[in-house]
């Protein structure tokens, strides 16, 4: 760890409200996602402060020195701090026991006088069980949580870690995003759990971090299947019955996610991935049904998923003419998605992939429909102004009109409004 480049990154305002607390009688440390962080030599903003020795009244009084503190969990001892823009998490430690099904499922104790190594026990892995004290920086690592990151590996702290289910997953997205290999007596531990009182919103968010923060999603894909997640979700099924195709697939992904605009888009291309071989749209439905009701996401990834096998077919043919083009491009809205699996994907061979790719992108920039579907070259106000009247005609000729622009029969505007006055012609005679 640079401790000069740490210290730097820490904000002063933070190391002078750390100083008032030990004044105060309290000690404090930059516990979880910042301490790993810092330890891999990455940059973070995310400032989480335990607070040692001194009760929640004290620590307010500080506080209040500094801003407006906010109480946001009474229960939890956690004390919201927005100052000079900072936003700063201040939290007792506090040991838990589970007493009930689900995430909320536990009594949560804060005691103050904890040692920082009781505090820890209660963390998922111990690349995050970490802490670096304020202000002087001193590191804590009770749980050799520095040694694990330097070997890459993700070890459960504790046998606390099985109270909570959702660290199963966590440990998925863990291992793709800091490149960690699962410890085998945490994957055994998992393996003994079951992820049923999840709800699928958490579940789903850590399907999201896995599949769409930066890091290598073969490694979460690894872990996966060493904790036997099939158990949960028979729908990710290998590719060609090769998971490592599946992983080299989800890190092309990965790799050109960035090259995405919006998150829908960068969630459909992930999720469609991940469900390449699932055996039918039911499947997909399926799965998708049971940890998301986005709508967008239920009805554009199915899609996406049944044109991949016509796309794959195409592309072995080298054969990407303008009418498939133009149909799959109204299908899936452009077809800039669709260039971005063609370029990942494991089934066609490295040395050919890239070519198909480029040329399958060339010939839908070249009809206008790449980053856009076609629109119609008439309008039904056309079609009023030409004299017809209002009613289900108006809808049969421009649906008609457009089936023939499809096709590459009509190529203009002009020739769509001929075709209009044409049809109309024919309705009056």
């Amino acid at each position: 760890m640079n401790v000069d480049k740490v210290r730097s990154e820490i904000p002063h305002r933070l190391i002078q409200i750390a100083e008032s607390i030990r004044d105060a009688g309290g000690k404090c440390y930059l516990v979880g996602g910042f301490v790993r962080d810092a330890m891999l030599d990455r940059s973070s903003r995310d400032f989480d402060v335990e607070v040692y020795d001194i009760d929640q009244e004290v620590l307010l009084s500080v506080l209040k020195k500094f801003g407006r503190p906010n109480l946001v969990g009474k229960a939890f001892g956690v004390v919201h701090l927005v100052t000079h823009g900072l936003e700063l998490d201040f939290s007792f430690p506090r040991t838990e026991s589970k007493i009930g099904e689900g995430h909320r499922g536990f009594l949560v104790e804060t005691h103050l006088h904890l040692t920082f190594q009781e505090a820890a026990r209660r963390r998922d892995f111990t690349v995050n069980a970490m802490g670096l004290s304020l202000p002087d920086l001193e590191l804590s690592d009770p749980y050799n949580g520095k040694d694990d990151l330097e070997k890459k590996i993700l070890r459960h702290v504790s046998s606390a870690f099985s109270e909570d289910s959702l660290r199963v997953l966590r440990g998925v997205q863990f291992a793709s995003r800091f490149a960690l290999s699962l410890a085998p007596e945490t994957a055994k531990l998992c393996r003994s759990l079951s992820l049923a009182d999840l709800s699928s919103e958490r579940i789903f968010e850590e399907f999201k971090k896995w599949l769409l923060k930066p890091g290598k999603p073969s490694l979460g894909l690894q872990a996966y299947l060493e904790m036997d997640l099939g158990r949960f979700f028979p729908e990710i099924r290998p590719i060609e019955g090769s998971f490592e195709k599946l992983g080299t697939l989800l890190d092309r992904i990965s790799d050109v996610l960035p090259q995405v605009p919006d998150l829908t888009s960068q969630e459909v291309l992930a999720f469609t991935a991940l469900l390449s071989s699932a055996k039918s749209k039911k499947e997909v439905n399926a799965f998708l049904s049971r940890i998301t009701n986005e709508v967008h996401l239920l009805k554009r990834i199915p899609l996406l998923y049944q044109f991949i096998p016509n796309l794959i077919d195409h592309a072995e043919e080298w054969n990407f003419d303008a009418e498939f083009l133009r149909r799959a491009s109204v299908e899936q809205n452009g077809l800039y998605l669709a260039y971005l699996y063609l370029k990942s994907t494991p089934l066609l061979s490295d040395d050919l992939r890239p070519n198909i790719a480029e040329e399958f992108k060339s010939a839908a920039e070249e009809l206008g429909v790449f980053m856009n579907p076609p629109e119609p070259w008439i309008k039904g106000a056309d079609l009023l102004q030409m004299g017809l009247k209002p009613g289900k005609r108006v809808g049969e000729i421009l649906k008609e009109e457009f089936e023939l622009q499809l096709q590459g029969k009509i190529e203009s505007r002009e020739a769509a409004l001929e075709f209009g006055k044409s049809s109309i012609s024919n309705e009056i005679l």
